[in-house]
């Protein structure tokens, strides 16, 4: 397989018409090696339309998500990411890209050393991975500029919005099967957010995600 053609194709046929125009966006897609994030078994299909499987039942994004999040929060140099649901790492390998600094953090043991070799294997300096349970954000080291969550969730819990700086961005996947919306949330003052729907889509909900109540007759 010619790999950059593969990943030329990825951009132009899958990612632009998504409507992910940012030229930095794009040119990042070609300086982090997506194929280098994938297992060994799935490397063929780095570049294609597809959530690629990951060990205990977890997935990588497809690509068009990971690019249309990534141009949706506009990240910034000097802003502080966190990441819920690490998977690969190569989502936190983009936003490190873009960041001063990405807490990524996940619930797998497994898939967290899978990910932190990658990190390595790649000289992302900037990405700290930790092992632990985040589906209600990560208070210790809050507040963020960025939260990035790379799961599905049920309802959005309050908890995690309060983690979020003034002027902060949180991307979520709300919803349940079959169709979640694709969330960017703004926090405009203390009290105040506005939700913006950018797509809708599928993704496999959160470990631990927090569950709406229900009704008991």
């Amino acid at each position: 397989m010619n790999i950059e053609q593969a990943r030329f194709n990825m951009i132009e046929q899958q990612i632009r018409p998504w409507e992910v125009l940012d030229s930095e966006v794009l040119d990042l897609l070609s300086v982090v090696k997506r194929e280098q994030f994938v297992p060994t078994a799935y490397r063929n299909l780095a570049f294609v339309d597809f959530d690629i499987p990951l060990p205990q039942g977890q997935h990588m994004l497809s690509p068009k998500i990971e690019a249309r999040i990534l141009q949706e929060l506009a990240v910034r140099k000097h802003e502080s990411v966190l990441e819920i649901g690490t998977g690969s790492g190569y989502m936190a390998a983009l936003l490190g890209a873009r960041a001063q600094q990405v807490l990524t953090v996940e619930l797998l043991p497994e898939i967290a050393a899978f990910a932190k070799q990658n990190l390595v294997a790649n000289a992302v300096t900037n990405v700290e991975s930790v092992i632990g349970d985040a589906a209600r954000g990560w208070a210790d080291s809050a507040p963020y500029d960025v939260i990035v969550v790379s799961g599905g969730l049920p309802v959005l819990p309050q908890g995690l919005l309060e983690q979020l700086k003034v002027g902060g961005r949180l991307s979520a996947f709300v919803g349940e099967a079959p169709v979640m919306k694709a969330q960017i949330i703004t926090r405009l003052n203390e009290t105040e957010y506005r939700i913006v729907d950018i797509f809708e889509t599928y993704v496999a909900p959160l470990l631990h995600a927090v569950q709406p109540p229900r009704f008991k007759f």
